[in-house]
């Protein structure tokens, strides 16, 4: 198993505004995601990548990927760029983990909001 990076707690909240059941409760980190980010040029993300923690803590926007067979949330936190974390449940090892993260432009994140795809959090 990669080595992994504890970055938070899923809020239970989640499941009732999003109508999703997700059971675990640890979200998690690869050390390669920095690697992952690069890779998939998403380097505009590096500078947020320390605040995951916050962004799961307090996110302004909430929803799922409906492209993902299984649940997958996206979190979003409005900084001087939209930052979206996905998040990801892996069953085999009973746990969440960030699986990609990137900004979004406003004009992107206001149709998802228009469509129901994002909801405001508080």
């Amino acid at each position: 198993m990669k080595k992994l990076i504890h970055v938070g707690e899923y809020n239970k909240e989640f499941n009732n505004l999003l109508n999703i059941d997700i059971t675990q409760t640890q979200i998690f980190r690869s050390v390669g995601l920095q690697t992952h980010l690069i890779k998939r040029n998403h380097q505009d993300c590096l500078q947020y990548l320390d605040r995951i923690s916050e962004i799961i803590n307090n996110p302004d926007y909430i929803g799922i990927n409906p492209n993902e067979k299984d649940a997958s949330i996206e979190l979003i936190k409005q900084y001087d760029d939209n930052v979206l974390i996905g998040i990801k449940v892996d069953n085999s090892a009973d746990i969440l983990y960030v699986s990609t993260m990137y900004t979004v432009q406003q004009s992107k994140l206001e149709r998802r909001i228009h469509s129901g795809r994002l909801i405001k959090f508080k």
